[in-house]
């Protein structure tokens, strides 16, 4: 029996590498891997669906699949982050706390992207922010057009502006953006974390009831699935055999060109147990549930 020729675009991460490498493949597929950044990856399939297997958005594909896309998600989940360390604001505009973003000025990338609306939602749950009294400034075209809901106050950033230069400019009080901003990778005095120690901040909004947010999902399209309905599970467990590889590999302290990593497993290991990147729908449930929300809170 011949095998299915796919093509899978995603990130290059360690626990992808016996896919892209081709250590591993899936049972009777042969994966051709392509690996991209994420803003191209996720164009490209959002606008003109070029992969037939594609790590995507969790958020865009939830608003592509609202409107009738031809992919389906399984449940593999190749990225996430916590964001408190992505919150920026100006100095010496009277941002203390979270909850003085209220009613400040603050950029975006987009209003879809996967980032931008976890910390939307976590500083709405957990530390008393108004999204509603916040004018958010949107540097970036959405992939997907929408009509956002009719209380958020959006404009676009000015053309030859960036979210960044406005921040440092005045013209902005904070920024919640997926990257590292220049002017903060810089040390500029003008502008500064939100959360101090935001590793310290990041723990302690898991250990009280928070998630591991999820960035990216893994799609494929239905005419695949609908001809091959058995492609899903053999992605799942090619994904899920490609983890267990990198977990073996990186319990060995030579892997890493860290001189702490031992440590810093240990940690990792007494706050989120053996497996952080669990590929199911149960244990992502909540979490997944909590997307949602977000998303049709703010119109998406």
């Amino acid at each position: 029996m011949s095998r299915l020729n796919l093509t899978l675009a995603c990130g290059d991460y360690d626990f992808l590498r016996p896919l892209i490498n081709r250590e591993i493949q899936p049972q009777g597929i042969d994966l051709n891997v392509l690996t991209m950044s994420s803003p191209e990856r996720h164009g490209r399939m959002l606008r003109h669906q070029e992969f037939d297997v594609c790590e995507l958005s969790l958020v865009g594909y939830l608003v592509a699949r609202d409107r009738g896309c031809n992919y389906n998600a399984i449940p593999v989940f190749p990225h996430r982050r916590f964001r408190h360390q992505y919150m920026v604001k100006r100095t010496g505009c009277g941002i203390d706390k979270p909850a003085d973003l209220n009613g400040k000025r603050v950029g975006l990338d987009t209003l879809q992207n996967s980032a931008g609306l976890w910390m939307r939602g976590i500083l709405q749950d957990h530390y008393g922010v108004d999204l509603k009294t916040i004018e958010w400034c949107c540097q970036e075209e959405e992939d997907i057009p929408f009509e956002p809901a009719k209380w958020m106050k959006v404009r676009v950033v000015p053309q030859g502006k960036n979210v960044d230069q406005m921040l440092l400019d005045g013209e902005l009080e904070g920024a919640l953006y997926p990257e590292t901003l220049p002017s903060i990778r810089s040390g500029n005095p003008k502008v500064a974390l939100l959360f101090p120690d935001p590793k310290k901040a990041e723990i302690d909004y898991y250990k009280s009831g928070g998630f591991f947010p999820i960035m990216h999902t893994v799609v494929v399209k239905n005419e695949i699935l609908e001809k091959h309905p058995w492609v899903g599970m053999g992605l799942v467990q090619a994904f899920q055999k490609a983890k267990e590889i990198c977990y073996a590999r990186n319990s060995d302290p030579r892997s890493f060109a860290l001189v702490w990593v031992q440590d810093l497993i240990r940690e990792q290991r007494e706050i989120f147990g053996a497996d952080p990147w669990p590929h199911n729908l149960e244990d992502n449930r909540k979490a997944l549930e909590a997307v949602i929300r977000y998303e049709h809170e703010q119109g998406m």
